[in-house]
């Protein structure tokens, strides 16, 4: 079950930690950290977490965003991925392969690495535990950093889209809405 209506309102801007108001400047600030200035102190000490998973990983931006898209796919979280669908563009993923990843690892078209970024990712949601046959896959074209990064990428997004699911954060108007599972 998915919340039509947010159960905490995100917070007006000018409702918001004053520091928190200068971190995030004067630009429209979105929905996901206006709901989590209700609580300060989390939302600054995760955004370190969090800046690092989208902007400072090992990861080329294409293979983190498959493995963001198809953990908010599998958690149903439909403000992930509509965030993630316009990111993913951003970051060379066709709109084909943007589909696939709701597809699964069996959808037509994989490269090898991409095929093992969607298993890997659907073993963490399952199981907390990437199979040795995905892990080695993955081992032959990713680095120790960039394979711990795939891990912690996966154990981000599935916290974000709890916490989205949990608290209702509705999409900003004119994002793509998330498929059928």
């Amino acid at each position: 079950m998915r919340l039509d209506t947010p159960r905490l309102a995100p917070l007006d801007p000018a409702e918001m930690d004053e520091k928190l108001r200068i971190a995030f400047g004067d630009g429209p600030v979105l929905n996901i950290f206006r709901t989590l200035a209700h609580h300060p102190d989390l939302l600054r000490r995760w955004l370190v977490f969090g800046n690092h998973v989208l902007a400072k990983s090992t990861l080329p931006a294409r293979e983190r965003e498959i493995v963001i898209l198809r953990i908010g796919f599998l958690c149903r979280a439909g403000y992930e991925w509509g965030q993630h669908v316009v990111i993913g563009k951003q970051s060379g993923l066709t709109d084909e392969e943007i589909a696939a990843i709701a597809e699964g690892p069996s959808a037509k078209g994989w490269s090898e690495l991409d095929r093992a970024l969607i298993e890997a990712t659907d073993e963490l949601h399952s199981d907390a535990f990437i199979r040795d046959a995905t892990w080695n896959t993955l081992s032959k074209h990713l680095e120790t950093q960039q394979l711990m990064d795939v891990v912690f990428a996966v154990g981000q997004y599935n916290l974000v889209s709890m916490a989205l699911n949990t608290l209702g954060v509705q999409p900003e108007p004119g994002l793509p809405e998330l498929p059928d599972a």
